[in-house]
This record gives C-alpha cells, sequence and structure tokens, in this order.
C-alpha cells in the first residue's frame, strides 16, 4: 500500500518519524512530504502533494489544521482513498468535504492502527 505522510519529519522522536519507519517495517511504501526536507534516511521528500505523482492509498496527516485547510484541492487532486488525521492534526471544518469527494476520513493515530491490526 502506497501511503503518503504529509509533514514528514528527519527527527526520530517525531510521530511522523515513528510512522515512516513502522509504515516500512509492515510492508508500506512510503511518501514522503515537506516543503523544504529533500532526503529522510536516503528516501526522496515531495516538497507537496502534487508532486508525488503516484497512486497513494492513504494519506497520514501530521500538519495543524492551519495547513490542511489550505491543502483541500491538494488532497482531493491525489485522491486517496482514506485520510488519517492523527492527534494534533485533526481538522473537522474539512471532514465534509473530503467525504463529499470520495475519501474516508479517519481520526486516529497510524501508530497505533498499525500495532492492533486496524490499519
Amino acid at each position: 500500500m502506497n501511503v503518503a505522510i504529509l509533514g514528514a519529519s528527519d527527527v526520530a522522536s517525531r510521530y511522523s518519524y515513528k510512522a515512516m519507519k513502522l509504515l516500512e517495517e509492515h510492508g508500506h511504501s512510503t511518501k514522503l512530504v515537506h516543503p523544504r526536507l529533500k532526503e529522510i534516511d536516503g528516501q526522496k521528500v515531495f516538497s507537496s502533494l502534487n508532486e508525488i505523482g503516484e497512486k497513494v492509498d492513504t494519506l497520514a496527516m501530521y500538519v495543524n489544521s492551519g495547513i490542511s485547510s489550505k491543502l483541500v484541492d491538494d488532497i482531493k487532486s491525489l485522491g486517496p482513498k482514506r485520510v488519517i488525521f492523527n492527534p494534533g492534526a485533526e481538522n473537522p471544518e474539512i471532514y465534509q468535504e473530503l467525504k463529499d469527494s470520495g475519501i474516508r476520513v479517519v481520526s486516529g493515530c497510524v501508530l497505533v492502527m498499525l500495532n492492533t491490526g486496524t490499519f
């Protein structure tokens, strides 16, 4: 499964970094997105969602609502089957618009979901 991580980090203590590692351990392919980073652990980092250029099954959100509110059109263009809003990234104001575009919206923690078999 292709999983995009919006708000990817190269800091090992950050949850987005931990999610990247655990997703890869579970056999998922990660697409990392951060506007300033170029590479994390040897993996290319995309500067925007639009730059990914391939199918993404799940988008894991690790950015605040002020950022995600500005990216609704980019998220819809990416067309993931679902978006997981991790703790601290919740943004109920955009949930309905994403749902109306056929995207499943989940409020949850990628780390917990992977560790409990609910991912």
